[in-house]
């Protein structure tokens, strides 16, 4: 099986930092990084923030592993991390397994 891992960043340099650790790790074969505006609840007000969302792409089996190294590596008390399963084309969740092998 395998899935997304979806996160915020505060900015560019965590969002590659983390993509380069998991990568490195072989915990993901591919992460997307994208600039956002957020609009959220934090401390009983309302935060407008531009940060940087990555989605990682893994094996279903890796994500608490992900999950853990997010949550070390990030710059935020309490970063969003969620995560979904997904399907795809054969071929490509092949390659996901196979970067992603020890």
């Amino acid at each position: 099986m395998f899935s997304i891992v979806y996160t915020t960043t505060e900015n560019e340099e965590e969002a590659k930092r983390i993509a380069s650790f998991l990568i490195e790790h072989k915990l993901a074969a591919c992460i997307n990084m994208h600039p956002i505006d957020s609009v959220y609840m934090w401390e009983g007000k309302v935060q407008h923030d531009k940060e940087v969302a990555i989605c990682v792409k893994t094996t279903s089996n890796k994500v608490g592993q992900v999950t853990e190294h997010i949550r070390n590596l990030h710059s935020y008390q309490l970063p969003a991390i969620i995560s979904w399963k997904i399907e795809g084309e054969e071929k490509y969740l092949k390659w996901i397994a196979d970067s992603t092998e020890a």
